[in-house]
């Protein structure tokens, strides 16, 4: 059932397309990373190194309070334009640290992909930002949640804290991320 729920999500984000608008992890840090966030619902019964969340248990990452900006991007590691993207926010995520950023990227890969593009990718590229894999086959229950204009396409992109809330169906450049994460830490 988990193999035909990442294809329906596979064929609704191929339906929408990928939006184009222009070190390797140990144990410890993945146990860290599990309970920094609120506990996942591992619906891979471990298959992943990853936290993987249902949509109910992965809501509250996108409600935070706290004094954190959170940079929240949905991708894929078939979709190009995520991929081209990804060193931006693997830079803003090294350099706004002492701002109290915090990037999250999260996986909208099918369970089949996990281990053998997902994991080798985050792998092969030294990323340091936070993954998590969101595996909800109920997209036209969870996309609105998350944006009313959310068409479904990615690269996608939430940034948000306790004062404002802004969310971006498109792709950016360093250049772009930045000065967008700037009107909330300034």
């Amino acid at each position: 059932m988990r193999d035909f729920s990442g294809f329906v999500l596979l064929s609704l984000l191929f339906l929408f397309g990928c939006n184009s608008k222009t070190a390797d992890k140990k144990e410890s840090d993945i146990t860290e990373q599990s309970t920094h966030l609120e506990a996942p619902i591992l619906l891979n019964d471990g298959t992943s190194k990853f936290p993987v969340y249902d949509f109910t248990s992965f809501e509250p990452l996108l409600n935070r309070e706290d004094d954190k900006t959170y940079i929240i991007n949905f991708w894929a590691t078939w979709c190009k334009p995520c991929i081209e993207e990804m060193p931006h926010f693997e830079r803003i995520n090294a350099e706004q640290q002492e701002n109290n950023v915090e990037v999250i990227l999260v996986s909208l890969d099918m369970p089949s992909m996990w281990k053998t593009r997902l994991e080798p990718y985050v792998e092969s590229k030294g990323i340091q930002s936070r993954v998590v894999i969101l595996d909800d086959p109920k997209q036209n229950d969870w996309i609105p949640k998350i944006s009313e204009e959310w068409g479904g396409g990615i690269p996608a992109t939430l940034i948000y804290n306790k004062n404002k809330k802004s969310f971006y169906e498109r792709s950016f450049t360093y250049d772009e991320l930045n000065a967008e994460l700037q009107k909330f830490i300034n």
